[in-house]
């Protein structure tokens, strides 16, 4: 006898299946990880001569601040998003865990492997969701 699936991405946590609190999208993910590239990709130009080591630190510090005082970075922000810490959806991740999830994501591949329940593998392994806020 198999588990029954999911109707939606999120229905087992308990998140609704569309509007605030929901699951992030494919899109909307893809768009913010591009804006924040694209942020830290500039101040790399602008101030470490494109070095692409300097590049990702920026990136990874960007997402490890943002993600852990705000709940989220500027590509989430544009796009209503918001890193929640999965066991309460009202605050954003620890410090640590956002490092996880940051470094997971400067891995690349976490970020597009599903990991389970709606949430891609990085977000699972740093026992964050990223929810739409609008």
């Amino acid at each position: 006898m198999s588990a029954p699936v999911d109707a939606w991405p999120g229905q087992g946590l308990g998140l609704p299946e569309a509007g605030p609190g929901s699951m992030a999208t494919p899109g909307r993910r893809v768009i913010a990880i591009v804006v924040d590239w694209l942020a830290c990709s500039l101040v790399s130009f602008a101030f470490f001569d494109y070095d692409p080591f300097a590049t990702l630190l920026l990136f990874v510090a960007e997402q490890v601040l943002l993600v852990a005082t705000l709940g989220g970075s500027f590509g989430h922000a544009l796009v209503g998003l918001r890193v929640h810490r999965l066991v309460t959806t009202t605050t954003p991740p620890p410090p640590l865990a956002a490092l996880l999830r940051a470094v997971l994501v400067a891995l690349v591949l976490p970020a597009f492997l599903p990991g389970g329940d709606g949430r891609q593998l990085h977000d699972r392994l740093a026992g964050t969701a990223l929810l739409r806020r609008r």
